[in-house]
């Protein structure tokens, strides 16, 4: 099951996102692995935010999902699941649910960036139906990601920016008096 994250919740977060940094230490990025999980006050934040999501099983919380307005922009900061339950779909589930709220808040796409060649970053957003993004630095937002994450130590030419394209709104749905 996934719901939106409430304040109890907050607690939880940084246990998750360290167990899943574990599985980069198995493919030789121990420097990821290490890195330390964001502060409590960002995910209360999101969470205040309605930009945070859990996943549940049997009422424990085993993932998460933070997304963030990039800019007018729907964008993925950063999905966790633990490592044990890695391929159950509840990944899946979590990016179904961001994707809906992207499209809730009138997006017409869904961005992340991740690492290009971990088989669990780039290559499962892909089966997801993400995209790269061609030539990332002619945007300014895209320079600031970049920036960030090199101040974080992270190798920019291993990550790449993704989009996901989202379903236009129905047209039925659309179809109403016009409000003005």
């Amino acid at each position: 099951m996934v719901r939106a994250a409430t304040p109890g919740d907050i607690g939880l977060l940084a246990g998750i996102e360290v167990a899943a940094g574990e599985r980069f230490r198995e493919i030789g990025m121990d420097g990821v692995a290490d890195d330390s999980p964001p502060p409590l006050a960002l995910y209360a934040e999101a969470q205040r935010r309605g930009h945070l999501w859990v996943a549940t099983v049997d009422e424990t919380v085993v993932g998460y999902a933070w997304a963030v307005d990039l800019e007018g922009q729907p964008h993925l900061e950063q999905i966790s699941v633990v490592p044990e339950l890695g391929g159950h779909g509840i990944g899946v589930a979590l990016m179904d649910r961001v994707a809906a709220w992207a499209a809730e808040v009138g997006g017409t796409s869904l961005t992340l960036s991740t690492f290009r060649d971990v088989p669990w970053n780039a290559p499962w957003y892909e089966r997801l139906g993400f995209v790269a993004v061609e030539r990332p630095d002619d945007e300014p937002r895209w320079r600031g990601v970049r920036r960030h994450e090199a101040e974080a130590g992270l190798d920019v030419d291993a990550r790449v920016i993704m989009r996901l394209v989202l379903p236009a709104p129905d047209a039925e749905a659309d179809s109403g008096p016009d409000p003005r």
